[in-house]
C-alpha cells in the first residue's frame, strides 16, 4: 500500500546515510548493513526504520530523475529525442507510463510543485 503524499513544501526529511558494505559482506544473503548483529531490539527497530526512511527517499529521489531524464530524451528541440515508446522500451516501462513520466518530469524541470504519478 502506498504511502500517502506529503505536500511539496514540506521540507524533505534527511535519511540515514546508506552505508555501503565491502563486497564480501553483499555477497552473505544473511548481512544486511550489519541489522543482523543488533541485540537489542529497540535498537534494531530504530536502525531499520532509519533504514526504510533512507530507501524510501532514495527511491522517490530517483523516480524524480527518472522523469526529469524522460523529459529530456523526449524534448522535441533535441535532434536526437526519443518517443516515449523507446523511452519506454529502455526504461522497462509500459508506453503510457512513459508519458506521464514525461509529464512529471517537465513538471520538474518548469519548477512545478505538485507531483502526478
Amino acid at each position: 500500500m502506498a504511502e500517502p503524499e506529503r505536500p511539496r513544501t514540506e521540507q524533505r526529511m534527511r535519511p540515514a546515510p546508506l552505508l555501503f558494505e565491502p563486497a564480501d559482506a553483499a555477497a552473505d544473503p544473511e548481512h544486511f548493513f550489519d541489522l543482523e548483529s543488533i541485540e537489542d531490539p529497540r535498537e534494531l527497530l530504530d536502525r531499520a526504520t532509519e533504514l526504510t526512511h533512507a530507501f524510501r527517499a532514495a527511491a522517490d529521489r530517483s523516480v524524480e530523475f527518472q522523469a526529469i531524464a524522460a523529459a529530456q530524451l523526449a524534448d522535441p528541440r533535441r535532434f536526437d529525442r526519443l518517443t516515449t515508446a523507446l523511452i519506454a522500451e529502455r526504461a522497462e516501462w509500459t508506453e503510457d507510463y512513459a508519458k506521464k513520466m514525461v509529464e512529471f518530469g517537465r513538471d520538474l524541470l518548469r519548477g512545478g510543485t505538485e507531483r502526478q504519478d
